[in-house]
């Protein structure tokens, strides 16, 4: 089959399409899935940096839309329409998927927005609701607003809650994205410091909960843009890992709840989990037009290089779609 496989030589990484992989072997409680479109998501990024590659699969990729074409599932049958993550193997003609982890695509659906649904929706879903225990009459902060996660994060809040939704972002353009999906307050952090904003329109009280992808470079104005009780929740370190001089008293007198998290080096029951409680909570909502994905653009897996650099460079509004075929 066509693959996009990731070697290393001195260290540099390279991603080349190999014509001739080997099909991946299908196991009980798998699907054998004919891939229509995968998706770029930052773990691949970190892959090529680290070397560190999902469950050591050298073909990246961890969430893919497709047809079913090998199952012992009674409840995704041959033929049947599919998106999920799988534990790698996405830039590719074929992959497995765990039955757990696979979700009905509905026809009012393409392929590629299929694809770009399970890795952000989830993390979405997982740190504002799991890990966030964002109530419906509280408030958040999405940094990254027109990012993959931060789209899927204020159409979450938005349809589930009544939360007041704050975002930033570096442009308007991608601000009023965020205005068109939900987003109540609009702050972009180029022009203004978010930390003043923020406080200016909670009357001094600050968020209940933040869902921050830069890290260090934003953990000072985060804990001074939070409430007392508020939760931050840590999805990403684009701004730097290390936080020099760090006063703890603020934690403490704030009683603020730090977590960290990545989806994708959850184990598979932990997955199953949260994509069958995610299923019962939106399936209506994408199937009426409620949620959609957002997608930026697509590539094929030729140009799946060019795809990278494109989010390395921070410029996509959404999701960046890599399919199967030229056509």
């Amino acid at each position: 089959m066509k693959a996009v496989e990731l070697s290393f030589k001195e260290k540099q990484a390279t991603l080349k399409v190999n014509e001739k992989m080997a099909m991946p072997v299908r196991e009980k409680d798998q699907l054998r899935i004919k891939v229509a479109a995968a998706a770029v998501n930052r773990t691949d990024l970190v892959a090529k940096q680290t070397g560190n590659l999902p469950k050591g699969n050298t073909i990246l990729g961890v969430e893919v839309s497709g047809t079913v074409v090998e199952s012992d599932s009674e409840q995704f049958p041959c033929g049947s329409r599919v998106m999920g993550l799988v534990n790698g193997g996405g830039y590719a003609e074929y992959a497995v998927m765990n039955v757990g982890n696979a979700m009905p695509l509905s026809d009012q659906l393409t392929f590629e927005e299929g694809a770009a649904i399970p890795e952000v929706f989830l993390t979405a879903y997982q740190t504002l609701f799991w890990l966030g225990e964002l109530m419906p009459t509280q408030s958040v902060l999405i940094h990254a607003g027109a990012s993959g996660v931060g789209t899927a994060a204020i159409q979450l809040a938005r349809k589930l809650t009544n939360a007041k939704i704050f975002v930033t972002a570096s442009s308007a353009n991608k601000l009023q994205l965020c205005e068109s999906l939900g987003a109540d307050t609009l702050i972009n952090y180029k022009e203004e410091d978010f930390s003043h904003r923020i406080m200016k329109e909670t009357a001094g009280q600050g968020v209940d909960l933040i869902l921050d992808f830069i890290g260090a470079d934003y953990w000072a104005r985060n804990l001074d843009s939070i409430a007392d009780d508020g939760r931050l929740i840590l999805i990403g370190i684009l701004g730097g890992s290390i936080v020099e001089n760090v006063n703890l008293m603020t934690v403490m007198q704030k009683r603020i709840t730090i977590k960290g998290t990545l989806l994708t080096p959850r184990s598979d029951a932990y997955k199953a989990k949260l994509t069958k409680e995610f299923i019962e909570k939106t399936s209506a909502l994408f199937a009426s037009g409620e949620l959609k994905p957002i997608i930026d653009s697509v590539f094929t897996l030729n140009e799946v290089e060019k795809a990278h650099k494109y989010m390395a460079d921070n410029k996509n509004k959404g999701k960046i779609i890599l399919k199967t075929t030229e056509s």
